[in-house]
């Protein structure tokens, strides 16, 4: 399975203490393929250092750069399937040039997903 995370997921799920460490716990034991932009992770970067902490920021980012199983994807179409929150667009870029199976959020923007036929993508909620 292929999957792109959205920050909002990601930045809950690094915490033991979170409901979602088990999606954290998935990507670290290679449980999935996670994709990756390079637009995705200065976003992860960004909102780890700004919400947490620049050490714990570097930490999951070193960590994403040493699985195997995360998977570097080069987008060369620009679909803009999402209006409201056009910053949202890079994780539908990375997940249709990847071929994810799923965006993994909490993101109520990604719902009008559902109502496009092509490309489909798939999200799923935490």
């Amino acid at each position: 399975m292929r999957i792109v995370l959205d920050t909002n997921v990601l930045s809950v799920a690094i915490s033991r203490r979170s409901k979602l460490y088990p999606i954290w716990l998935a990507v670290r034991n290679g449980d999935f393929e996670m994709l990756v932009t390079t637009d995705i992770l200065f976003e992860y970067s960004e909102v780890l250092t700004d919400d947490l902490s620049q050490e714990v920021s570097e930490n999951v980012l070193d960590t994403l750069e040493t699985l195997p199983n995360i998977i570097p994807v080069h987008k060369y179409y620009f679909w803009n399937l999402i209006t409201v929150d056009p910053d949202d667009n890079k994780f539908v870029d990375c997940a249709v040039a990847g071929s994810a199976n799923y965006i993994v959020t909490d993101d109520k923007h990604f719902n009008v997903l559902k109502t496009i036929s092509f490309p489909k993508v798939e999200v799923l909620s935490s």
